[in-house]
């Protein structure tokens, strides 16, 4: 699966909607892809070029807002609260000792 946040998801505030998703799906052990896009709402600098930053997200979910995770069944999951509910729903299984 992959989750596409902006850059800030890993360095930002604990309270950041893509630190948020990615934590989550970290704490339930989730195995994912990180992908970075460029084109923040807040950032000013970066509305030109907003629309071709984010024309993945916006094929993939029709919206230009990240966080999105994208399941290998090609299932889309938008927004942090929704992630965060999904990652704690479907816990993998544990991995057997030996």
């Amino acid at each position: 699966m992959i989750l596409y946040t902006c850059p800030d998801s890993k360095a930002g505030a604990p309270v950041h909607p893509c630190a948020r998703a990615a934590r989550a799906l970290d704490a339930a052990g989730h195995a994912y892809e990180l992908r970075t896009v460029r084109g923040g709402t807040l950032k000013p600098w970066t509305w030109r070029s907003r629309r071709s930053d984010r024309a993945e997200i916006a094929r993939l979910s029709g919206q230009r807002a990240v966080p999105i995770l994208v399941l290998d069944d090609g299932e889309v999951v938008t927004g942090s609260g929704t992630i965060v509910r999904w990652a704690h729903e479907h816990q993998p299984a544990a991995m057997p000792t030996a």
